[in-house]
């Protein structure tokens, strides 16, 4: 039996079947370099093309590569499963198209010291390479944050690293899905008190954005209402 990880990376693909091939030898090369056991479940989830074939090869050739399927295209739900299948005494979430090795090493580094590390585009000594669009936007979503919950943290999307008890804690009580699961997430584990750490990241795409910045904003409105009538129902 191999020795249980220290670290669980959880990526959710869907219809990534023409990147998965060169994406994940590079994922692999760059989570070798850090000091610890390292386990990637790649959380497919509704794909309509070969992706969930192609990841199941991948996941026969390395050892440390697993997946899960979902039925239906939905982010959030897919980062959900894959959080609570985790293994790991520390959960990650990374994108595809969006990981580093370094983040993870620096949040083993601090990890005696907090529970919840997140990559901020937003903090001293970042750079953010996106398009002025998505900027604006990060920064608008932030203000809400602000405004609608009284949150400290400066970005809530993007790499995050969590402590598993914290997982466990928290996880079964977001609701959101989609794009606002990892929202939800951090601001319960904010409002629980867990110790939270955010480390500046340099941000620059790997190819176009999969999914209309625009057709997004009246469905997260939407959904940042309902996270704020959950919060205060549940306190």
């Amino acid at each position: 039996m191999s020795p249980a990880p220290d670290v669980t990376v959880v990526i959710p693909i869907h219809n990534e079947s023409g990147y998965l091939p060169e994406a994940v030898p590079k994922l692999l090369v760059d989570l070798a370099a850090v000091p610890a056991m390292v386990e990637v479940i790649l959380a497919e989830n509704g794909s309509t093309d070969g992706t969930a074939r192609i990841a199941a090869d991948l996941a026969d050739a390395h050892e440390r590569l697993r997946v899960l399927s979902l039925p239906e295209p939905n982010y959030g739900a897919a980062m959900r499963a894959g959080f609570l299948a985790a293994t790991g005494n520390w959960v990650v979430n990374f994108d595809i198209d969006y990981f580093s090795g370094r983040f993870l090493r620096e949040g083993l580094e601090m990890s005696e010291h907090a529970d919840l590390i997140l990559a901020s585009k937003r903090i001293a000594g970042s750079e953010d390479r996106r398009g002025r669009l998505r900027r604006i936007g990060t920064a608008g979503f932030n203000v809400l944050l602000r405004l609608l919950f009284r949150s400290k943290v400066t970005d809530t999307h993007g790499m995050k690293m969590i402590r598993k008890t914290a997982v466990d804690a928290v996880v079964p009580f977001v609701v959101s899905t989609l794009d606002l699961f990892d929202t939800e997430l951090v601001l319960r584990a904010e409002r629980a008190g867990y110790r939270i750490r955010e480390v500046p990241v340099v941000v620059e795409e790997l190819r176009d954005a999969r999914s209309s910045f625009l057709g997004r904003v009246p469905r997260t409105l939407l959904g940042i209402l309902r996270i704020r009538w959950r919060l205060w129902w549940d306190r």
